[in-house]
């Protein structure tokens, strides 16, 4: 089949819908709520903006239509993220962060599972449901996989054989959504836990639906400096209980984490593009107008504008290897760890510098608070360390998949498929000596 980077109609429409929603709805809200000193008076600041846009079907159209959802494929979501981005990454991290936490019930979850979370986020028009996804703790989750139990995930899930639960006792730190609107808990959040203290992190872990309400959980928001739009906090348990109903991928936690940020590697990548896209958009317009006290638009200065062709290409190059990474996976369901693994890291590091430059051909104005560029540097800095870090295991999962037999080189540009396996997981963890 020839290469083909032409929109469908339908793909046109909906960036040309996403476009308009960002611009008219998402933009004045952002810039409101960043603004605000509190970070939960943040986040609810947006609950208007996330009731618009599940009225449009944004919050769940990656779901399939069999439970509800909009059935859209990875490349359309990532259209939709990158017109989002453009103009705020946090509030689409939201939206991100639903699919985190509901997806993996497609691949490791039972149907019961399926057809009531799944299809409680696809029947939400309101703008109500919120779904969490907790995997990271506070002494750090890029080692989850180690062979040690006393290392990596450290949430402990002890079966209670007489009441039929599993009693939680440890500590989340920074999962996005799980606070709720109310911090009483989302409507549902995905913990990664550890069920076998005496197996590592290849063997010990799995996942646990904490409902909201659920007893013995306490909640705090952190403050952070940008992706002020969207919430993260510290989730302390202390002794909650969840049904055993709600386990899932039983001894498979570590399968489960890949995974699921093999699937949201290109939309976080995506992301980056976006935010890098609406820097240039501002900076190029700025280099059209502003003379910086001389006879010209600075544009026509070839510093300036050998600096813009350059930031132009590593926008466009990152918009394809995200299309790439996208298609890639939607033709093979749960791979393409390497490629998502290559698409983050690039894009992450890449759309930095872009911003960087960017502010570069602004000039010290790029400071001034009334123009965007000092939230574009701040909101920058995001993408190299979320999304399990571009230090960590976005680049460890690539390693691990290129130092396979099965790898080549090709694999991608022939569009081969390439099956993860645990033997692929642990590159540069570091094992206990003795």
């Amino acid at each position: 089949m020839p290469v083909d980077f032409d929109l469908t109609a339908e793909q046109k429409e909906l960036k040309r819908a996403s476009r308009e929603f960002a611009r008219e709805v998402l933009r004045p809200a952002a810039a409101a709520a960043d603004a605000l000193s509190d970070p939960q008076e943040a986040f609810l600041a947006m609950r208007p903006v996330y009731r618009q846009a599940a009225a449009l079907g944004l919050h769940t159209m990656f779901l399939p239509e069999r439970y509800g959802g909009g059935g859209a494929s990875n490349v359309d979501f990532l259209i939709a993220i990158e017109e989002l981005c453009a103009v705020d990454p946090g509030f689409p991290t939201v939206l991100l962060v639903n699919g985190l936490a509901l997806m993996p019930l497609l691949w490791f979850g039972t149907e019961e599972q399926r057809e009531t979370w799944i299809g409680r986020a696809a029947a939400d028009t309101r703008g109500d449901f919120l779904a969490g996804w907790a995997v990271s703790e506070r002494g750090g989750t890029a080692n989850f996989d180690h062979p040690s139990p006393q290392a990596g995930i450290q949430l402990t899930a002890d079966h209670d054989r007489a009441s039929g639960e599993y009693v939680l006792n440890g500590e989340k730190h920074w999962p996005c959504n799980s606070g709720g609107w109310d911090l009483q808990g989302a409507d549902v959040s995905l913990c990664v836990v550890r069920t076998d203290r005496s197996r590592g992190g290849k063997g010990g872990l799995s996942a646990v639906l904490v409902e909201r309400g659920t007893a013995g959980i306490e909640y705090e928001v952190i403050d952070k400096m940008a992706h002020r739009t969207c919430q993260n906090v510290t989730m302390t348990f202390r002794g909650a209980r969840v049904p055993e109903g709600n386990l899932l991928a039983d001894g498979d936690g570590d399968l489960l984490v890949n995974r699921n940020f093999t699937w949201s590697a290109p939309i976080a990548s995506m992301a980056a593009v976006g935010l890098a896209r609406g820097a240039y958009e501002f900076t190029l317009k700025w280099a059209k107008t502003y003379t910086g006290g001389g006879s010209k638009p600075i544009i026509h200065h070839q510093a300036v504008g050998n600096l813009l062709a350059e930031i132009a290409a590593k926008i466009e190059a990152g918009r394809y290897l995200c299309w790439k990474s996208a298609h890639y996976m939607d033709r093979f369901d749960g791979q393409g760890h390497a490629l998502g693994g290559m698409n983050k890291t690039f894009c992450g590091d890449l759309m930095q510098n872009v911003v960087t430059d960017c502010m570069r051909v602004v000039g010290v104005n790029a400071l001034d608070r009334k123009f965007p560029m000092a939230r574009f540097y701040r909101e920058a800095a995001v993408f190299s360390l979320y999304d399990a870090g571009n230090l960590a295991m976005q680049r460890r999962r690539t390693w691990g998949v290129m130092a396979d037999r099965s790898f080549s080189p090709d694999t991608f540009v022939d569009g081969e498929p390439l099956e993860f396996s645990r033997s692929m997981e642990g590159y540069g963890v570091i094992a206990e000596q003795g």
